[in-house]
């Protein structure tokens, strides 16, 4: 299934928020309430404390990422809010010119789950335009804020994307068809991964680097043995503004270190597995993407 015979894909995403986040500057009802020191906002005001600590990840964190994945070659998948790579056009440029894969994160990094058709819909295409515009590619894969529409996979397979990332329910693509405007039509689940995702530093109780690092090389090594019986892919979710600090980067780069250090390891985009399965797997119905 993966070229080479590999037993394992792993797919390192990198989340881009950081500027797209929720705020009373940008309309919303209240400021962002995810927040690394646990402080909830209710009332309509801006939040400067965390609005700084999300810029940290485009000021700091991002230039210890980027030099992480050049330092192992490693191809990563962007998961961006379109916003945020509006606001730090750097990083739409180095998406670009380090051979990386942008994906979507929404068209700013708030819930649209509430929507309804239509306003998803343009939410959607404004995602698209955006991306397409800072990296210059548009975006084949979309990974909500947590939550989606029953409608989305339909509103996605239409508006022409390959896969779809909201699922957390196995360690292996597959298809799902949907129905759609035009009749059923297939698109992928990429499965994402949120035990290993460095949001645990942030989550009470938190993680240490080394938990981090710890349960993030147990899951590869598991996943990696599995996968001489069956192909296998993990997913390493990170962001900016939290692998991005000076405690904690050291505990990415060893990963990768280690992930490249095992033979039958593929280390590719998400786009890239997306194809790959997709060669091996027909999907069961007509797919809403151009091959």
């Amino acid at each position: 299934m993966w070229p080479r015979d590999a037993r394992l894909a792993l797919s390192v995403v990198v989340n881009v928020e950081e500027g797209a986040e929720m705020s009373t500057r940008d309309g919303d009802k209240g400021p962002e309430p995810v927040d690394e020191l646990g402080v909830h906002l209710k009332v309509p005001i801006r939040n400067f404390a965390n609005e700084s600590n999300y810029l940290y990840g485009i000021r700091a964190g991002w230039p210890r990422v980027q030099a992480a994945l050049a330092r192992h070659a490693v191809p990563a998948t962007f998961t961006a809010a379109a916003v945020a790579l509006e606001r730090a056009p750097e990083i739409g440029r180095a998406i670009a010119d380090g051979g990386h894969e942008p994906c979507s994160h929404g068209w700013r990094w708030v819930h649209q789950f509430s929507y309804d058709e239509a306003r998803e819909r343009d939410f959607v295409r404004k995602a698209v335009d955006s991306i397409r515009a800072t990296t210059g590619t548009r975006p084949l894969g979309w990974l909500s804020r947590y939550l989606h529409s029953p409608r989305l996979r339909a509103t996605l397979a239409e508006e022409g994307f390959l896969y779809h990332m909201d699922d957390f329910s196995d360690d292996i693509p597959r298809w799902d068809v949907v129905e759609t405007r035009d009749g059923p039509r297939a698109i992928l689940v990429m499965p994402y991964a949120l035990d290993s995702n460095d949001m645990k530093f942030w989550l009470a109780p938190g993680y240490t680097p080394q938990q981090w690092l710890d349960y993030a090389v147990e899951t590869f090594d598991v996943l990696h043995e599995e996968g001489g019986a069956a192909p296998r892919m993990m997913s390493l979710g990170v962001h900016l503004r939290i692998i991005g600090r000076p405690g904690r980067i050291r505990a990415f780069d060893r990963f990768l270190q280690h992930a490249r250090s095992r033979p039958g390891t593929w280390i590719a985009t998400r786009e890239s597995i997306a194809r790959a399965f997709a060669a091996s797997m027909p999907p069961p119905a007509t797919p809403s993407w151009e091959g």
